[in-house]
Order: C-alpha cells, then structure tokens, then sequence
C-alpha cells in the first residue's frame, strides 16, 4: 500500500507560513507543469507510520544475520555515521574541489592523503586513487592503467586471464576495456589449474585477474609462481579486493607479486552496502603505474595540502570529484579506531566463523571443495536436490521464515546447487549457532517433507515470486 492509498481529502500534516512572493509571476520555461501536482494528503503520523512499517519489512545487517557469500556484509559501526554526520564534514561542496580551493578544504584533502597512505601501509602498494565510485568502477580503472602502461611501451597485448570461479564483473571489465578473456579452470583443489594457466599464458596476455582467497574461500597455494609467470611475460597481476577480510592485515597483495588492486570500502572496511549503494572502489598500484592515475591527485607541501600536477600519462579523470567521499571517510574511522592489531583480529575472526560454519554444516550438505576454507565455505545442495528434490534456492526460502538472510546461491557458477556463507567477524557464536541449527533443520524437512518447501516462505509479504520477471522487469513502486 502506497501513501497515496492512505491519503484523505482535506488532511494536513503540516501547515506552511503564507507566501511572502508574488505568485502571479510568469515562467517562460515550458518544462513547467501546467497542473498542480496530486500530493498525498496525510497527517504525520501517516507518513511516520506508513515509512515505519515499510522499513520494518527490510531485512537489514542491523537486526539479521546476513550470509551473503563473497558479498561481506558486515555490520556498519555507528561512530562512523556520528563522524560523518558532523557538519564540517557533511557540508563541503564538491565544487571546492573543482576551483582548487584547497586552503578552504586542509581538513578534507588530509583525510584523502590519510586514507591513500593507509591503504597503501595495508595492501603493500606504493600509491592510490579514490576517485573510482563502486567496486566494477575500481576494476575497470585499473584495467585501464593497465592497458595504459602496455600502450606506453608499445606492447601488442590482446588478452586478460580469470579463473572460472571469478568474479563476473572480472571478464565484463576486461571485455569493457577492450581485450579478449581467456578463462582458465579450476582443479580438484578449488584452484586456478596451473598447468592450463602455464598452456595459455604468452606474450599477448596483458594481465591476469584473481581474487585471493578466490570465491570458494580457497588461497591459493601457487600464487607467487602464477605471479612470477605472468611477470616473465611481461603481463600485470590485478588483485580483486573483494575478498580482502580474509586476510586484512595479515597478507599484503603487492608483497605476493600484484601490481593492481581495488578494493571495496563497503566490504571490507564496514561502510554501507546494499541497496545500490554508495560504494567505493580504490585502487592501489606499484611503483612504475604511478605516472597513468587518474589525474585528481593530493599532495602535502610546505605543510599544506594541495592538488598534485598530474602526469601527461595520466588516464585522465574517471569520476567527479574524490568518488563517494564520505565512504572513505567512514573506512578512515573504522581503521584508526581498529588500528593494526584490530584489522589483523578482524581477519582471524572472520575465517574461525566460517571454518566453524563449514565443520558445522559439512554432514549435512555436501562440500565440494572438503579442506580449511579462510572467509567463507561453499556448501551444496546437490544430493539433496536429487534425492529429495529440494534445492540450494528451496533452502534459502526457508531461512527467510527464522529471520536469517539467505546465503549467495548458485555462485561460484562451478559449484552446482551452490550455498555460499559469509558470516563475517562481526557475528556472536550464539547467532552462528541459530544460524547453523536451521541449514540443519532444513535437511531433516528435506527428507521428511520436501513439498512443503514450495510454498515458502509463509511469513512474509512476498512468497514465490517470478524470480526472473523480478529482474527483468522490476517494479519498485509496489509496496
């Protein structure tokens, strides 16, 4: 029910002071509407109740479980929306940036230089960018500075290399910047085969991309050769950050052998996720890729904060601005209060969860990948789909009932009847455990009554709809 539903002739919610211009002025502009616009008419308290209900109706990190694999849906400390509330944050105009007003912006311009340092210190790269606005933004830029420096060497490259359990956006940005993707499969061991990756790699390859952990929670044991390979040929390894909070403050991608990296500050650093938004995709590079970054650029000299000359190699700018500054604010917050030994105890704590959820669950369901994970654990409903035909996305209505988020299904594409769990550092044991007791629950249903699946969930508004039309043709004005 909309608030048009709820409107009644004549009621008000707030009364206006009389207009003190004249309303008979004339607008040329024919954009104008020629009727006056149809306002629900409700009292506050309609409005209060109607957004209030509506709201309650979300799922959210705030009061459920979310188990989103390879997504790090993380709760969103509240001192981060305190900072990033206070008004000599929250009314910087942009185009402060624009007309170099640095000497009005010191603290702002700090906090950017801050945060590149920072990230720099945690991912083992030498610079950063903060433009890019999302995590696919942060990809595409550094493909393009990839395909920059092979420009500037006058390399013929054709091709990117991912693994079949990549992400999708890594052969979509690839593709984007123009080269050919070749995709290499994966072996018994859940890792990028390295005897195919040897077969394919030459000197037409620009650059491999991989996420490490990759998306079945593996690290792959065979990184610093794939990296060693690559480099021999001279083609850039990209690290896809998403993954990043299994081994934050533990591993440094550029100490691995990477030359590019994004990462994804509503992942790993615990700023908003969901809901298409905001994002934030920094990107972090070596040494010899400096000169081609985007040309929005910080610098301290003399004691004061300024714009920096960029390079006439710079890929030039990709984004307005500094990117969704206030998300980089927020992860400036959650890592200062944090510190080192806290981002490190963030990691530890997020591969025990998913190792306890992984030895949990592994009677149960079956584990096609059956070792140590780091982050997450990928589980499969396959047996039960062919025994008791219930399916990964059966089990996923069926936590919808207790209150639980569904987990990832059907990701990683190799896992067939895929249920991909996350639970991050920031879940108790005794929310794992209610968690872990319903994928249980759900199998003794399986095979005592599998038809009773179909028809769930029974407690929400919505139970079973056309999964398919829902994205082709999306409706969100039906509430």
């Amino acid at each position: 029910m909309s608030v048009f539903d709820n409107s009644k002739k004549g009621r008000k919610g707030v009364k206006l002071p009389r207009l003190d211009v004249d309303t008979k002025i004339e607008f040329s502009n024919k954009l104008l509407r020629e009727n006056k616009a149809e306002l629900p008419e409700l009292s506050e308290l309609d409005v209060v109740r109607h957004f209030t209900r509506l709201s309650s109706k979300n799922f959210s990190i705030d009061k459920n479980f979310y188990p989103l694999g390879s997504c790090t849906m993380k709760y969103n400390p509240k001192i981060e929306e305190k900072v990033a509330s206070l008004e000599s944050f929250n009314t910087v105009h942009p185009h402060l940036i624009l007309n170099d007003l640095s000497e009005d912006i010191q603290g702002s311009l700090e906090i950017i230089s801050k945060s590149e340092e920072l990230f720099c210190e945690m991912t083992g790269m030498d610079a950063f960018t903060l433009t890019p606005q999302a995590g696919a933004h942060g990809e595409m830029t550094g493909i393009m500075l990839i395909h920059a420096y092979h420009q500037n060497k006058g390399n013929k490259k054709r091709y990117v290399i991912v693994p079949d359990s990549s992400h999708g956006t890594n052969p979509a940005t690839a593709s984007m910047v123009g080269y050919e993707v070749i995709t290499i499969k994966s072996d018994k061991s859940g890792d990028m085969n390295i005897n195919e990756f040897k077969e394919k790699m030459s000197d037409e390859v620009a650059a491999v991309m991989l996420t490490v952990p990759n998306t079945l929670g593996i690290f792959n044991p065979n990184i610093k050769e794939i990296c060693d390979i690559a480099h021999s040929y001279d083609a850039l390894m990209y690290y896809d950050g998403a993954n990043l909070n299994a081994i934050l403050g533990v591993v440094r991608p550029g100490d691995i052998g990477f030359d590019v990296t994004h990462l994804n500050l509503h992942k790993t650093f615990a700023t908003p996720h969901g809901g298409g938004g905001p994002g934030s995709g920094p990107v972090g590079v070596k040494e010899f890729l400096k000169p081609f970054l985007p040309n929005l650029q910080v610098e301290k000299k003399d004691g004061k904060y300024g714009f920096k000359k960029v390079s006439e190699q710079s890929i030039g700018r990709i984004s307005p601005f500094f990117g969704n500054y206030m998300v980089t604010l927020r992860a400036l917050v959650y890592i200062l209060i944090l510190g080192k030994e806290g981002l490190m105890n963030v990691s530890k704590k997020a591969v025990l969860n998913a190792n306890y959820i992984r030895v949990k669950l592994k009677e149960y369901y079956d584990m096609p990948y059956d070792m140590p994970c780091m982050h997450e654990c990928v589980l499969s409903a396959a047996s039960l789909l062919k025994e008791h035909k219930v399916r990964a996305l059966d089990i996923a209505k069926y936590l919808l009932d207790f209150g639980l988020h569904a987990p990832t299904i059907y990701f990683p594409l190799i896992v067939k009847e895929a249920i991909m769990i996350e639970p991050t550092e920031t879940e108790n044991k005794e929310d794992i455990d209610y968690f872990c007791k319903k994928m249980v629950d759900a199998v003794t249903l399986a095979k005592q009554n599998p038809k009773v699946f179909h028809d769930l969930p029974k407690t929400l508004p919505v139970s079973r709809p056309d999964e398919t039309k829902a994205a082709r043709e999306l409706d969100i004005c039906q509430c």
